[in-house]
């Protein structure tokens, strides 16, 4: 999974090219990013990658994309040093290396990237390019379910009612799978609905409660990523 958000001048050549993309002039977009890439403006060569990744104004090509976001990521952009470790966990654009996109999804991680986050999470759950850690797992997860996102909430549901990297509680695993269902997360609806049957009214009513408090101070950070994301 990717990271698709970046921040964007509000006025100049980049914020130009940017209106291009929006209203769907990619040949427009890419002859304005391109000079400012070149002349090496990070925020132009994210958008670059994208267009490489998605054959967006030119022929899709996922290792030019690469290239352009480990440029990025180089330079210390959270959100492309996740994509960079995304794309060595999945073989595209690079050779597939778990090592290699663990060390960039830890340094995005650190800095708060929610979907390197959840992307170094799932790593640690399997033992990819990290040894095994479910309380490593499980702190990652937790740190962008925190936030509100609703997969890494999905995923701490489950550890909470199976008790992995985590004492098992299902008040916590009713509020995460709650706070994921809403979202429309069919898995954890359905194990929400399979908890609840094993809850005590005591423990569903301190779940309800720990529901409508999180809830009001969680913010909807992220919408499914797609592979081939852009950073806006």
């Amino acid at each position: 999974m990717m990271s698709s958000h970046a921040e964007v001048e509000t006025a100049g050549p980049l914020a130009d090219a940017v209106a291009a993309y929006n209203r769907g002039d990619f040949p427009e977009a890419f002859a304005g990013f391109t000079p400012l890439a070149e002349a090496g403006n990070v925020d132009a060569k994210m958008w670059l990658a994208a267009m490489h990744a998605n054959g967006e104004g030119v022929e899709a090509s996922l290792s030019t994309a690469y290239g352009l976001y480990l440029e990025a990521a180089n330079a210390g952009r959270p959100l492309a040093q996740t994509n960079v470790g995304a794309m060595l966990v999945m073989g595209q654009g690079a050779p597939e290396s778990f090592a290699e996109g663990a060390k960039w999804l830890t340094r995005a991680a650190e800095q708060g990237d929610v979907l390197a986050q959840f992307n170094l999470a799932v790593l640690y759950g399997k033992g990819q390019g990290v040894e095994k850690d479910d309380a490593k797992a499980a702190d990652l997860y937790r740190r962008a379910a925190e936030v509100g996102h609703y997969p890494s909430q999905a995923r701490l549901g489950f550890l909470y009612a199976n008790g992995v990297g985590v004492d098992k509680n299902r008040v916590q695993a009713f509020v995460w799978f709650s706070l994921a269902a809403q979202h429309g997360i069919g898995n954890a609806l359905n194990a929400l609905e399979g908890l609840i049957g094993q809850m005590s009214v005591e423990e569903k009513r301190e779940g309800a409660a720990l529901v409508a408090r999180w809830r009001s101070s969680t913010r909807d950070i992220s919408s499914m990523a797609r592979l081939n994301p852009v950073p806006g």
